[in-house]
C-alpha cells in the first residue's frame, strides 16, 4: 500500500473516530445525572473528538495538495481549542462549585475504603 493511500485511510479513520467521540459526548450530556459529570463528558470527549477531526482534516489537506495557509489555519484552530477548552471547563466548574449546584456524592462505601482492620 503506497503512502498516499495509507494517509487517505488514516485521515478517514481519524474523522470517523472523532465523530464517534463527539456523539458519545452528546449522549453523555443526556445520560449523566448531574451538572459536573455532564460537563466532564462534554469537555473531555468534545475536545478529543474535535482534535481528531482537525488532525484528519490536516491530513486530508496535505493529501489534496492544499496550500500551507489552510494547514496553518487548522493548526491554529487546534491550538486554540486545546487551550480554551480546558480553561473554560475549569472556570465553569469552579464557578458552579462556588455558586451553583452541589455535586452528587456517592454515599455507598467502596471496597478500598474498608481498611479499618489494620
Amino acid at each position: 500500500m503506497d503512502l498516499p493511500t495509507f494517509l487517505y485511510y488514516l485521515s478517514w479513520a481519524l474523522l470517523v473516530s472523532g465523530s464517534f467521540f463527539c456523539i458519545v459526548g452528546g449522549i453523555g450530556l443526556i445520560r449523566f445525572p448531574d451538572f459536573y459529570t455532564r460537563m466532564h463528558a462534554a469537555g473531555v470527549t468534545d475536545t478529543l473528538g474535535a482534535s481528531l477531526i482537525l488532525v484528519g482534516l490536516m491530513i486530508q489537506a496535505t493529501h489534496h495538495h492544499q496550500t500551507f495557509t489552510n494547514i496553518a489555519k487548522l493548526i491554529l484552530i487546534l491550538l486554540f481549542l486545546l487551550l480554551t477548552s480546558a480553561t473554560s471547563s475549569h472556570a465553569l466548574a469552579k464557578s458552579a462549585l462556588n455558586h451553583g449546584p452541589q455535586p452528587l456524592l456517592d454515599e455507598t462505601p467502596h471496597a478500598s475504603s474498608d481498611s479499618d482492620d489494620d
